[in-house]
């Protein structure tokens, strides 16, 4: 049985899975659906074409799979798709995605979105991702697993955040960030690399002094991009987290954070 305030506004074309709260003046809209065991706190806000997993929380003034304020969007049909075990604090905003692009926001499981968030459209985030108090993604921006934005990140659109990387508080990002690195500033200058965050995770020392090399030879050698990646390649081979840092690297389309 679904535990529904009579005060809550839910349209009959939504879909609520067994088991999902849905709070005081809180509105689902039609082409929702929400999978079992999710809590939607109240004055949340849902409009669809929008999929939510299973055992989020959301919590109250949020607004979710709202329309993109983006000019080109002129009410296509696109939607947003939120995993599981996902936690949406405060006054977040998420909105769907537009046809110029990947027609859909995509958001995947176990990320922490604080206060006041706000997730452009096209934007998707991996698993395991923590975005603090008043973090802003452009449109198209890619954050790949357990990557950290601290407060009042900002994020222009076209960026991909690699896997495991942190931002310090109040830092503007306006290229990519490799995997594992850390970056701070106005604008964002890369500063190390996430060794604490690694450890928390339980990567061996031995992986973290081979990223502690590559990170030297991109960052302090004065090489050229390619080169670097030559030189790396041995590296590459033996360790799959070197592997991981050289990828996003090759990969980037907006040139790498420095």
């Amino acid at each position: 049985m679904s535990l529904l305030d009579p005060r809550a506004i839910i349209d009959p074309r939504a879909r609520l899975a067994d088991n999902v709260e849905v709070g005081p003046w809180s509105i689902i809209g039609p082409d929702v659906e929400i999978g079992e065991g999710t809590v939607i706190g109240p004055h949340v806000i849902v409009k669809g074409p929008t999929v939510i997993g299973r055992h989020n929380r959301i919590y109250q003034f949020s607004s979710v799979g709202e329309d993109t304020p983006d000019l080109k969007y002129k009410g296509e049909p696109t939607r947003l798709v939120i995993g599981d075990h996902n936690v949406i604090r405060e006054g977040v905003t998420i909105h769907r995605g537009t046809v110029q692009d990947r027609s859909e926001t995509t958001i995947g499981s176990h990320n922490l979105l604080m206060a006041y968030v706000h997730v452009g459209h096209d934007s998707v985030i991996g698993d395991h991702c923590i975005l603090v108090n008043n973090t802003a993604l452009a449109g198209h921006v890619h954050i790949d697993d357990w990557a950290i934005l601290s407060g009042f990140t900002l994020v222009h659109q076209f960026c991909h955040i690699g896997a495991h990387s942190f931002s310090g508080m109040g830092t503007a990002i306006g290229k990519d960030v490799p995997a594992f690195v850390t970056v701070f500033g106005s604008p964002a200058e890369a500063r190390s690399m996430n060794f604490e965050g690694m450890r928390r995770r339980g990567f061996s020392e031995e992986a973290m002094q081979a990223l502690r090399r590559a990170y030297k030879v991109v960052y302090r050698k004065g090489l050229t991009v390619e080169a670097a990646l030559t030189e790396l390649a041995e590296e590459a081979a033996l360790h799959p987290e070197v592997a991981l840092f050289c990828d996003s690297v090759r990969h980037s389309t907006r040139g790498i954070t420095r």
